[in-house]
């Protein structure tokens, strides 16, 4: 008599996706991991590898969106469970967030996203005895959630208490609940290209912006889209590509890109004709910058180094021009960063204003005379931005603020500030389409070193 075979059970299509996704929420939520670690490099989930595009796609999705609607999904599930999310089981926590977030904004039928949280929970030791509660929360979840969140939406909980009272004292609350708006929106993809930004938005089925950008809402590896492996373009939100272009004609001039990796900015200033040098303290990163650049055909010198010991060293060198898109907060990108909502604390703000002046005041001292300083920060803390720029001018006598003018930025007098710094805010450039519209919240000014 033959040998009987068993076949192998087989995991639910979707869970390895839903499983790596708890992994996230949980190194983000209680471990303080940022997602670019988790999902790229060598601290990479992974699991990351064995999975298909479309499911990485969906893990991304995923917990992007229980981020976004962080504050909501606990005010949901604080009213759907009667003695609070178990201690003991972390995943059940992620379970239970990532099944509401599918049934609540998601276009996942309610019972797939019920049963895959309840499957996720099974899978774990310490929360399979929780089954049964996470089946009834989710079950309970698609009848009465949408009344739930509609009871809260002018509250804005999807946003930290502290970055709100921040953006309310400095922008008004009208503008910082807009700000709240708009990074709840899954962002758009945006691109620079060479050349011909209309044809490539049509070839990419996406729109060009007033600043030369093109949008597109094309989902899928961003490896496969036309013209990527040949070169042409690279991604870059609209508002970061906007500094590089504040220098003018820097044709045969001698760059420094300084923070510079990944490397948009430094491509902006080699296709521009500059002689750059791209400094970044990080070995991994400063790769991807090299890799950035070979394949868009484009060349500059790499040095791996901390900005402002290599500036230091470098005193007296005469650069015709220095870009400084200093560390910082980072609270401009939270729509495409929604981590960092979460991550990040108002006690974070003073050590990296420190560093930023740090590095403003050893650009000073290696720009020759004429030369063009162009400070940007990602955030949208006056810390990291107007004050810097005030108090290093304040200091510096040899330097001298160059206000943008708005021809310069495609007539967008809006995101220009009373001094003709820049100042982008997630709610500009609105569209008809939210996904459509919006920045990064980012800050630019230039100065120049007087003769």
């Amino acid at each position: 008599m033959p040998p009987q075979r068993f076949a192998l059970p087989t995991e639910a299509p979707g869970l390895a996706a839903r499983r790596i996704a708890a992994d996230i929420l949980d190194g983000v939520l209680h471990k303080h991991r940022t997602l670019d670690e988790q999902l790229d490099g060598a601290a990479a989930h992974p699991g990351l590898k064995s999975l298909s595009d479309r499911d990485r796609a969906l893990m991304r999705r995923l917990v992007a969106t229980i981020l976004r609607r962080l504050g909501t999904l606990g005010h949901v599930l604080s009213r759907l469970l009667d003695r609070g999310i178990p201690t003991d089981a972390p995943r059940v926590q992620s379970a239970l967030l990532i099944g509401a977030a599918q049934i609540l904004w998601m276009d996942v039928p309610d019972h797939a996203a019920v049963d895959l949280s309840v499957r996720l929970v099974q899978s774990d030791r310490r929360a399979a005895k929780y089954a049964g509660l996470v089946n009834a929360v989710l079950r309970r979840c698609a009848r009465e959630g949408q009344p739930l969140i509609d009871e809260v939406k002018s509250r804005n909980l999807d946003v930290a208490p502290w970055l709100l009272a921040r953006w309310s004292a400095h922008y008004g609350e009208t503008i910082a609940r807009d700000i709240a708006i708009a990074i709840g929106q899954e962002p758009s993809f945006d691109i620079t290209m060479k050349s011909n930004p209309a044809q490539w938005a049509t070839r990419l089925h996406g729109e060009t912006l007033p600043t030369g950008s093109v949008r597109t809402l094309l989902q899928g590896s961003v490896t496969t889209l036309p013209g990527f492996a040949e070169g042409q373009w690279w991604v870059q939100d609209a508002a970061a590509a906007l500094p590089a272009r504040l220098f003018g004609d820097i044709k045969n001039k001698q760059i420094v890109d300084l923070c510079a990796a990944p490397g948009g900015k430094t491509a902006q200033l080699v296709h521009a004709g500059a002689q750059v040098t791209a400094v970044d303290r990080s070995p991994a990163r400063m790769a991807r910058l090299r890799d950035n650049l070979t394949r868009l055909s484009l060349s500059a010198e790499f040095v791996v180094a901390d900005g402002a010991e290599w500036l230091g060293q470098s005193q007296g060198a005469g650069f015709d021009g220095i870009l400084l898109d200093a560390p910082c907060t980072s609270t401009g990108t939270i729509r495409r960063h929604p981590d960092i909502g979460w991550l990040r604390q108002e006690s974070d703000i003073a050590p990296l204003a420190a560093a930023q002046k740090r590095l403003l005041q050893r650009a000073v001292a290696a720009l020759r005379p004429g030369g063009t300083l162009i400070y940007c920060t990602c955030s949208l803390e006056p810390e990291e931005g107007e004050q810097a720029i005030s108090e290093l001018l304040k200091s510096e006598s040899a330097m001298q603020r160059v206000p943008i003018a708005a021809s310069e930025v495609a007539g967008l007098s809006e995101i220009l500030n009373r001094d003709g710094d820049l100042r982008t805010l997630p709610c500009h450039l609105p569209h008809a389409d939210p996904r459509l519209g919006g920045l990064d919240g980012f800050y630019a000014a230039r100065l120049v070193r007087r003769n």
